[in-house]
């Protein structure tokens, strides 16, 4: 229950009264026509697949460098083995110099391979990076122009909008922020309604009917109280 004196209701009131307008400008400007909403779902999908892509490429570059140590590393061993083998003069070391040779060129042929694809791998998803983003820096011009014309035609509600921010601002500058806190608190909890009235002793958050004593209360109330069925801040109508 707020601390607070019956001064603050009003303000807690014209505090949700607020919000709800707020959210139904949101909502209207958020409805795009087809032509807009088409060019937003493609540029949430280019959004979408450039962090894939740039996901990939980093754990691809990550491979690549690890891929080619270990293929210096191979080739160090392969040069020693090919200089060890020249040296060998005997015919059972230089068959066995002979074996070890091979298995260094193995190992060698096997890291050059899937380091190439690896790499034409990172090649294609780099054009691919290039040509979504060229799409998509022509999507959000087509996108912009739109949509200025889009808030133009719908200037009203923007400017509405405008106002009643400066409002909600200065109706919770009238309150502590631990009030403030609690209130935003209900509105996340409470789908976006922290104050509703009683209405025939209902309560019109949670459609719960109110104690006969709790009710009492409400009407002697010198503060705002908290439905005890939802918490909702609950006033008589």
């Amino acid at each position: 229950m707020y601390a607070g004196s019956m001064t603050l209701l009003p303000v807690l009131i014209e505090l949700q009264a607020t919000h709800d307008y707020l959210k139904t400008i949101e909502r209207d400007l958020t409805a795009l026509p087809p032509d807009l909403a088409a060019l937003d779902s493609q540029l949430r999908s280019n959004d979408k697949r450039l962090s894939e892509l740039e996901r990939g490429v980093a754990e691809g570059k990550a491979q690549v460098e690890k891929l080619i140590k270990e293929l210096e590393l191979a080739k160090r061993l392969e040069e020693h083995a090919r200089k060890h083998l020249k040296t060998v003069d005997q015919k059972v070391k230089y068959a066995a110099a002979i074996r070890e040779l091979d298995e260094r060129e193995r190992q060698r042929h096997g890291l050059e391979r899937p380091l190439k694809e690896l790499e034409a791998r990172l090649l294609a998803a780099a054009k691919e990076q290039a040509d979504i983003l060229s799409k998509r820096t022509e999507a959000q011009s087509q996108f912009d122009e739109l949509h200025q014309i889009f808030l133009a035609e719908h200037e009203n509600q923007v400017v509405a909008r405008k106002d009643l921010e400066v409002k909600r601002k200065g109706l919770e500058a009238q309150m502590t922020v631990a009030e403030v806190v609690r209130f935003g608190r209900l509105l996340s909890q409470r789908m976006g309604r922290a104050v509703v009235k009683v209405e025939g002793g209902i309560c019109t958050g949670c459609r719960v009917k109110i104690r006969s004593p709790f009710l009492m209360q409400l009407r002697d109330a010198k503060g705002p109280m908290g439905c005890e069925s939802c918490q909702r801040i609950v006033y008589l109508a």
